[in-house]
């Protein structure tokens, strides 16, 4: 098997989850490229050495662009602010790097849009952090939908709450800034529904009206807690939606809806029945069928199993559960795929880009109170 090197930027949450990706990816598949953990950097070096001794990494460093111009590593994982992204994953597909840059792609439509321009003068591959798409079960389900299973898709539905931020008395962070974040549920939250509402109904949002709730308009600042700071972007985000193919649908998310952990919820409404899918509840999908017998109709609940790729990449059969990493390690699959092939996968930056603008729609259409074209 042939290896590739790469290089992680970040060491915080989505970091690890890299670095743990980049440890299973060969193992799980057993085929395509190996990667080969060479370089991991944090802006501390302390935390970068320990990390590094961690996450088994041969060196480490506190400048990203040791990472990018080492000769030895081919792939790059941008896992820092979202102020950051551009500026990185920039540098790196300019340097000949491919790039798996986290979600949401940039924090404005206009840096997204130079993003996507560098992925187009390069050869590079690139992907996005849209890992809940690569779930096996959710993959599996839009083959049903593929296949005509719920006839003719008629609407997309979906919300998706967090409790992240739920707590008043949580301090002011980077998440709350729209200088270092863009905007705020919209961005963190908004962008793993649009990303899902694209992908299962196979069509893209073109028109919508957007608005939002700044529930709590200023947090303690966590050096000064006895001082305030302003939360100058949204804690809710919602937007009607019309699709290029003439379907409608609703989408709403929240970073402060207490008890939800993960609470991504959506369902495909089709003419002849709907499939439905809530993330805590990441190996159920659910399935209605109008021609089913009416004395027995109801949802059904179809576990993931090893009829469900790549599912039997890791487990023999159904009822042994997969869980966020694994799912991680499903997204790199397909991005080492692309890159052994020299063919996109799925979320490229040309993907990522189609997000970004409906995420820009809902915000310019939150601020005026009017319908935008995306």
């Amino acid at each position: 098997m042939k290896e590739i090197g790469v290089g992680v930027v970040g060491t915080a949450f989505m970091g690890k989850a890299h670095s743990l990706a980049y440890a299973a990816a060969g193992t799980a598949f057993g085929d395509g490229l190996r990667p080969r953990r060479e370089m991991i950097c944090d802006i501390d070096a302390r935390v970068a050495e320990a990390k590094r001794v961690e996450m088994g990494f041969s060196r480490a460093t506190t400048n990203y662009m040791e990472v990018i111009n080492d000769p030895k590593i081919e792939l790059i994982s941008v896992c820092v602010p979202n102020s950051l992204h551009k500026e990185i994953s920039v540098a790196a597909l300019k340097a000949g790097k491919h790039v798996w840059c986290e979600k949401p792609m940039a924090t404005s439509v206009l840096e997204a849009e130079e993003m996507l321009a560098a992925a187009r003068a390069s050869d590079c591959q690139t992907m996005l952090g849209y890992n809940y798409t690569q779930n096996p079960l959710v993959q599996s389900a839009r083959n049903l939908i593929e296949e005509g299973v719920i006839g003719r898709v008629t609407g997309f539905h979906g919300v998706y709450d967090v409790d992240n931020e739920a707590d008043p008395d949580r301090p002011h962070s980077w998440r709350m800034s729209r200088e270092a974040s863009g905007t705020g549920a919209n961005a963190d939250v908004m962008c793993h529904l649009v990303s899902m509402a694209h992908y299962m109904t196979g069509s893209e949002v073109a028109r919508l009206v957007g608005d939002y709730d700044t529930v709590y308009k200023e947090r303690c600042d966590p050096q000064y807690p006895e001082q305030s700071l302003p939360v100058d972007n949204d804690d809710v985000c919602m937007a009607l939606v019309h699709f290029a193919s003439g379907i409608k649908g609703t989408l709403r998310v929240s970073r402060v809806a207490w008890g939800r952990k993960c609470g991504l919820r959506w369902e495909v409404h089709g003419s002849q029945g709907m499939i439905c899918h809530d993330q805590e509840r990441l190996n159920e999908i659910q399935l209605y069928k109008r021609s089913d017998d009416p004395r027995q109709q109801g949802f059904t609940t179809i576990l993931s199993g090893q009829y469900h790729e790549p599912y039997s990449a890791f487990l023999p059969n159904a009822g042994h559960t997969l869980g966020f990493i694994d799912v991680k390690v499903c997204e790199l699959h397909q991005l080492l795929i692309a890159i052994a092939e020299g063919k996109p996968a799925w979320a490229s930056f040309e993907d990522g880009f189609k997000i970004e603008k409906v995420m820009d729609a809902i915000d310019r259409s939150a601020l005026t109170g009017e319908w935008k074209d995306v």
